[in-house]
């Protein structure tokens, strides 16, 4: 059964809505789903419907309508204890906070909808396309390896519900990559992946193309005239592929940009520059240097090469401008979380100490079990390590209890500095530590149990307390996963812990 086969009214409009922006169409689809909300009650109902509307403003750039449309979707989503749907929305939001060229809050919402839709316990349709649109948003912000992950677990739920896999080729993903290796100085690079692009085209040909989603033709089209620009010739019809690609602003800015890489493809490098000029793009499809770098390939073509060499240089610079951007966010959240600790810790000695370890300034157990019933709540599951100390034993033998309270601190600084953002530490009792890392899978528990050994072993014990090296055994396993508790998790986490080797599995 689908997921909007749950929903108690409007299933037919809502279903035609979304094959509707699924094909492009998301001029049509909008005043259905504004019907469905004129007249639906059921709360779920109309927070898929806001979800859906928020989704359909972003496919048609209709930047002073986002703020208003995400709010009310928020608003309808909190009502509703559902994975995808936080899933969902958070995607879409990443998208709009992309194209209103806000990355951290753009970051942070990729964050949150890749946790909600890693929650998400029954795979339909519905969810193969929540990971498509997440994969979409990673791949307008940049992150294209986690872009290729999100859009593979879209194939992989969507085959086991019977959904073609050409259905979802988004070659737009693997195309902004090209692009961006271009803009960094990395031309073959960028050709490289653009012959895969056109080897994938003549696949899906080969086996009927009639699965691809008209924004996959303006994507497979842009690629094919982009190689044509850089002097490639292709087998396939460019200009055929980016007609009939729906009405959103990415086909309408990639079918422009791809008419100026074919004009430049037949020798007019002059019509090209002056087209360049003449339409204004959207500095959030290809990315800000996409333009600059056409500019610079016109320019070598018609002789200028003073002008593409500027050209090219301003490209660069763009594109530099994009990784500073990525660079300042993460010192950001880096301050965005000491400030937690400190405000966390502030609150555990003026507020209620009762959730607060005095010693670490950690959440105790209390607190711990708080955060984990109202997750549990929410339909979500998480991944749970039970760390403790190798070693804290003869610390106190031979250096007495303060020596071993400071390294208690000090592996309580550690493991909140090698947590991702949005992770749950706490001190459980005595030298048992706890962690938390919501909608996690088991690669991603093996991947911060990695980190905290490597974390653990850098530090420089020597020098505290000399003569008795620390370390920390860690198991893992999940809660809220087939119904499991905190308490059962806990057991089977313990019962799974290692010293200093870092786990692959979770049981």
């Amino acid at each position: 059964m689908s997921w909007l086969d749950r929903l108690a009214e409007n299933v037919d409009e809502l279903r035609r809505a979304g094959r509707l922006q699924q094909h492009g169409r998301s001029a049509e689809a909008l005043p259905i789903l504004d019907g469905v909300l004129a007249v639906a009650t059921d709360p779920t109902t109309r927070a898929y419907a806001l979800v859906q509307r928020f989704g359909v403003l972003i496919n048609l750039g209709r930047a002073a309508d986002f703020a208003a449309a995400m709010t009310n979707a928020d608003n309808a989503v909190r009502e509703i204890p559902d994975p995808y749907l936080r899933g969902q929305m958070h995607a879409f939001a990443a998208l709009g906070a992309h194209l209103e060229r806000n990355l951290d809050r753009g970051v942070t919402h990729l964050v949150q909808a890749s946790r909600a839709l890693a929650a998400v316990r029954e795979h339909d349709s519905e969810t193969a396309w929540g990971w498509h649109d997440l994969a979409m948003a990673y791949s307008y912000l940049g992150f294209h390896g986690h872009a290729l992950t999100a859009i593979e677990q879209a194939r992989q739920v969507g085959l086991a519900v019977g959904i073609a896999p050409e259905i979802f080729a988004a070659p737009g993903i693997r195309l902004r990559n090209a692009v961006s290796l271009d803009h960094q100085g990395d031309t073959d690079g960028c050709l490289r992946v653009l012959r895969d692009i056109d080897a994938e085209l003549v696949r899906y040909v080969a086996i009927g193309a009639e699965h691809l989603r008209p924004g996959s033709r303006a994507a497979y089209g842009y690629s094919l005239a982009r190689r044509a620009a850089l002097g490639e010739e292709t087998g396939a019809d460019a200009a055929g592929w980016l007609t009939g690609g729906g009405d959103s602003i990415r086909t309408r800015d990639l079918r422009h940009l791809g008419t100026v890489c074919l004009t430049l493809a037949t020798g007019k490098p002059e019509l090209a520059l002056s087209m360049l000029d003449s339409v204004p793009v959207s500095a959030e499809i290809l990315g800000a240097a996409e333009p600059a770098r056409l500019r610079s390939i016109c320019h070598a073509a018609a002789g200028d090469h003073a002008a593409a060499h500027a050209a090219d240089r301003y490209a660069f610079r763009l594109a530099a401008q994009r990784i500073d951007r990525l660079r300042d966010g993460y010192l950001d959240g880096v301050a965005a979380r000491l400030d937690a600790q400190e405000t966390q810790r502030d609150a555990g000695r003026y507020g209620d100490e009762t959730l607060t370890d005095p010693l670490t300034g950690l959440p105790n157990r209390r607190q711990l079990e708080r955060y984990v019933a109202t997750m549990l709540a929410r339909g979500e599951r998480a991944a749970i390590g039970v760390c403790d100390l190798v070693g804290f034993t003869e610390v106190n033998a031979r250096h007495g209890r303060h020596c071993g309270d400071l390294v208690l601190q000090r592996i309580a600084g550690v493991l909140s500095r090698v947590m991702r953002r949005g992770d749950f530490v706490a001190r459980f009792a005595g030298d048992e530590f706890v962690v938390v890392l919501p909608g996690a899978a088991a690669a991603q528990a093996a991947e911060v149990s990695r980190r905290i050994t490597a974390a653990t072993k850098a530090e420089n014990w020597q020098i505290l307390v000399p003569g008795t090296p620390i370390s920390l055994a860690a198991g893992w396993s999940e809660v809220g996963a087939n119904g499991r508790t905190l308490s059962a998790a806990l057991a089977a986490a313990a019962a799974a812990r290692l010293p200093s080797r870092p786990l692959t599995e979770m049981i």
